[in-house]
């Protein structure tokens, strides 16, 4: 339980600062709304993108496993990008605001948010 609250956290902020680095390309919350509904929104978001990581992406990543060995690696940014676009669509169903400027906004979104989870990972752990 620690690890995936940890792992929400981590997600969250990544998300918050791939949001921020890519500007209008990427937004969580309506610009018009409070602070602590643009935060919700992002708390939100995080939990979604966590648990599309967690089961879609695992099953994805394993049923793709040697095409990711084949290309070295670089399937998974794709793979992370498209889990990031069914994570829109899945909170625009909710109706969160959550919108990422197609797939290859979302490709360096992808980017931007590993190297996040990344250096956020060995902070928090």
């Amino acid at each position: 339980m620690e690890r995936f609250l940890s792992s929400w956290f981590v997600s969250s902020v990544a998300l918050a600062l791939a949001a921020l680095l890519l500007g209008s390309h990427m937004t969580i919350g309506d610009a018009d709304e409070t602070t602590v509904n643009r935060v919700l929104a992002l708390v939100i978001v995080g939990l979604v993108f966590t648990l599309v990581h967690l089961f879609v992406g695992q099953i994805v990543k394993l049923l793709t496993l040697p095409f990711i060995v084949l290309t070295l690696g670089l399937l998974l940014v794709v793979i992370n990008a498209l889990l990031l676009l069914l994570t829109e669509w899945i909170t625009s169903a909710f109706g969160v605001e959550f919108a990422v400027d197609g797939f290859w906004w979302a490709f360096l979104a992808a980017i931007v948010i590993s190297v996040c989870q990344s250096i956020l990972s060995a902070i928090v752990d």
